[in-house]
């Protein structure tokens, strides 16, 4: 790298090579989980693009540590693309960040855990699901920063999007498109859903349209979506917003081999504007989350914290907004 050029960052290597910032991450860390053909491409972009490992090691032997610790979910896209911002964000920072994953066989506390040993500065989660009592008493040992979630403790920080709001902008769409029979797929129990159900209950009850209101039980995952799908079928709307952009795809898959045309016959809105949301085969009317200005925000104050500046507001809340693409049009 020359001096003046901006360092290449994991970020850059994972977007080069076509993978995963996690699965660079890994890959650089020599850490299992990576097919030899995989480690091989990613190695060889990283030797092109001159990328220079981080000095974790340098640091933690100088008792310095420059380290912020990211939890995220390997489920879940959207974290992938938090990621990516988050790493930008970071090295302007000056600092690198430690990844540690929660997988269908290895639990949250188990992450948290894996990151205390590393010995990190602050800890940035993605979406928690623990109780706040126990993400307090967590902050008592570093400050930690929580993303996409709302955490009512002062001990906490929280950055995240303003859920109810984003499920309001869907339903506004959908009414100006002129639906009138707007169902809900929800979230069930994670993070953010009670929020975008009330905000959808809301905006139905504002344009008058209590009488069509409906929440069909769903999840975070594409085949919560597809289940989700298959319920609606008897007596189907004529527009779902539905809780998150995966969750979608299951619900678009259902809906098309039953041949029922997208946006024709059904209007369907996502959430999120994950970057697979983006492909001509999905192409999906979905609520943005504002990636870049989270990953900056919560990257700054979680150095903040470190630095022992005061902060007067613990909880940043940011304003989303629609990306209209086409699976969404006027009823018939």
């Amino acid at each position: 790298m020359r001096t003046g050029e901006r360092r290449t960052t994991l970020a850059d290597v994972a977007a080069e090579a076509g993978v995963s910032v996690a699965l660079v991450s890994i890959v650089m860390r020599a850490a299992p989980g990576a097919s030899a053909a995989t480690r091989q491409r990613v190695l060889e972009v990283a030797r092109r693009l001159d990328y220079q490992p981080d000095s974790r090691a340098r640091l933690l032997r100088s008792g310095e540590s420059r380290l912020l610790g990211v939890v995220f979910g390997v489920r879940h896209p959207f974290h992938d693309d938090l990621l990516t911002g988050l790493y930008d964000a970071a090295d302007k920072q000056g600092y690198e960040l430690t990844l540690s994953a929660v997988t269908p066989r290895r639990d949250e506390r188990t992450a948290i855990a894996g990151l205390l040993q590393d010995r990190c500065a602050a800890l940035i989660l993605l979406g928690p699901l623990a109780p706040t009592a126990e993400l307090a008493t967590l902050a008592d040992r570093l400050p930690v920063v929580v993303m996409t979630r709302a955490v009512r403790h002062r001990a906490v920080d929280v950055v995240r999007t303003d859920d109810s709001r984003g499920l309001q902008l869907a339903v506004d769409h959908l009414v100006e498109l002129g639906h009138r029979r707007i169902a809900h797929v929800d979230g069930a129990r994670w993070v953010a859903s009670a929020d975008r159900r009330q905000g959808y209950r809301d905006a139905m009850r504002r344009h008058g349209l209590d009488e069509f209101v409906r929440v069909i039980p769903g999840g975070s995952g594409e085949e919560d979506g597809a289940r989700a799908a298959r319920l609606l079928l008897d007596d189907p709307p004529t527009a779902v917003a539905v809780f998150n952009d995966l969750a979608a795809t299951g619900l678009l898959d259902v809906l098309r081999r039953h041949d029922l045309d997208v946006p024709g016959d059904i209007s369907v809105v996502g959430y999120d504007d994950s970057s697979f949301s983006r492909l001509a085969h999905i192409d999906l009317t979905t609520v943005a989350q504002d990636i870049d200005t989270m990953a900056t925000l919560a990257v700054s104050r979680a150095v903040e914290r470190v630095a022992g500046a005061h902060v007067a507001h613990r909880e940043t809340v940011i304003a989303p907004r629609m990306v209209i693409r086409g699976t969404t049009g006027p009823p018939r």
